[in-house]
């Protein structure tokens, strides 16, 4: 593969909430870094920035530079999913890792977090390291494994932690299933001191869930839908926190769905013990009126929650008590949708809607976009520990690049995400991803509706 040609952002409206940079300016990315920012206006960066020489730089002295007119066009750091499911390896039917990466990249994301419940589960750092290799050989953007708690994921004997974390793992989490023992989650929170890193916490009381299908309710009962109480997750949500603060490890809550949780977090919070939270914005966008139609594209875990619990999600975002925008992409095999809403699984197709779907928040005032980037690039960058989600000189050269003003109409059909299974279909939104750089090289481009070779991309 030919080594990555340098690359000039022109003109762009940059936002780094990693800088405190909002302003009209130019970026250069050689050798796959950032090399420099050139702010024309706006907010400069607090620690002095780095300027681009426009004599050393510009096209007439540099032929081999490749330069992007971002004029009109918002230039954010490279998006990070912290909670993927990219299925690979054990379930090639639903996702691959090169599928999953694929559908990253048309979504904006530069870096992905992919979960552990894999066949095998991700365990040991024979399967972490599998699934680094085939993401170097085949994907489109950074993985970064998130390995299981417990073997097997069945919550009963602490996994391999430190085997997998010098593997590259850079969290952990049984997630798509809670740590039921109460030990279990203590001794983990214990070893999340030893290699600071998040116990990403599935909220979620099997024996309050009860084998439900979506939100205890007055529709639930309407639909003759075995119901999922609130306190299902809120009832974990409480442990959890209260053995975090027992044990000073880092926790941190995925996909909170309730108001319940949200206020439980938000204390916490103000006690300063260290929990960090996520939603994802099928929380936020839609209720449990979308399963009216028994529609197995909304049925999710946790499920769809009341409208009173969507707007307390949204506070919880505004406020901070929520630091993470996270998709939970969860793609599953047409055939599987398909089947009655208690046979359906779980679970909603969602990186290549996410960050259309957060751009709602902004523009019905909930977040600024500058608080966006900070929820979906720098946040969870900043949680897993990796050098990700900025656009700081010498840092890795991923940047998205989004028109907010371009309308689309979502079609399953034609994602690029083996599941096609999302209750967004047909939605129309404004404001996508239009170029995703991954180290210094153009990953995704809608305008050539074209990807990159994946193999090589981290040449």
């Amino acid at each position: 593969m030919e080594k990555n040609k340098g690359l000039l952002i022109k003109d762009g409206h940059i936002i780094d909430p990693s800088q405190g940079i909002n302003g009209i300016g130019d970026i250069l990315i050689e050798g796959g870094t950032i090399a420099a920012i050139d702010l024309k206006n706006g907010k400069r960066d607090r620690t002095g920035e780095k300027k681009i020489d426009n004599a050393a730089y510009g096209l007439k002295g540099l032929p081999d530079l490749q330069t992007i007119d971002a004029a009109g066009l918002y230039v954010l750091p490279g998006l990070v999913d912290l909670h993927t499911h990219l299925r690979e390896p054990g379930y090639e039917h639903k996702e691959t890792i090169r599928t999953g990466t694929m559908a990253a990249v048309r979504g904006g994301f530069t870096s992905v977090c992919p979960m552990p419940n894999t066949n095998p589960v991700n365990d040991n750092p024979t399967v972490t390291a599998f699934i680094i290799k085939k993401a170097v050989e085949e994907g489109f953007c950074s993985v970064y494994p998130v390995g299981a708690i417990t073997k097997g994921q069945r919550g009963e004997e602490l996994a391999e932690m430190g085997l997998m974390y010098d593997s590259g793992c850079r969290a952990f989490s049984d997630d798509g299933r809670p740590v039921m023992s109460s030990i279990v989650m203590r001794r983990a929170l214990e070893y999340s001191r030893t290699f600071n890193v998040p116990i990403i916490s599935h909220c979620e009381d099997l024996a309050l869930t009860d084998n439900g299908l979506m939100n205890e309710g007055i529709l639930s009962t309407t639909l003759g839908l075995k119901g999922v109480p609130s306190a299902a997750e809120e009832v974990m949500v409480a442990r959890d926190i209260i053995l975090c603060e027992l044990t000073g490890g880092r926790l941190h809550i995925a996909h909170v769905s309730t108001e319940g949780s949200v206020r439980l977090i938000r204390q916490a919070k103000e006690r300063g013990i260290r929990v960090t939270a996520e939603t994802c914005p099928h929380y936020f966008s839609i209720t449990e009126d979308a399963v009216k139609v028994y529609n197995t594209n909304a049925k999710v875990t946790p499920p769809l929650r009341a409208e009173k619990d969507l707007e307390a999600i949204k506070r919880g975002l505004q406020d901070g008590t929520i630091d993470v925008i996270a998709t939970d992409h969860a793609p599953h095999h047409r055939d599987e949708k398909l089947q009655e809403f208690d046979k359906s699984p779980s679970g909603i197709s969602g990186l290549e809607t996410a960050l259309s779907l957060g751009l709602r928040l902004v523009e019905e005032g909930v977040l600024t976009l500058e608080a966006l980037a900070g929820k979906m690039a720098f946040n969870p960058a900043r949680i897993v520990g990796i050098d990700k989600g900025t656009l700081r000189p010498g840092s890795d050269g991923d940047v998205t690049i989004i028109d907010s003003k371009r309308e689309v109409t979502i079609d399953a059909t034609v994602f690029a995400s083996l599941g096609k299974n999302t209750p967004f279909d047909s939605w129309k939104l404004k404001g996508i991803p239009v170029i995703t750089i991954v180290r210094g090289k153009i990953a995704f481009s809608v305008e050539r509706t074209a990807f990159s070779e994946g193999r090589g991309i981290y040449e």
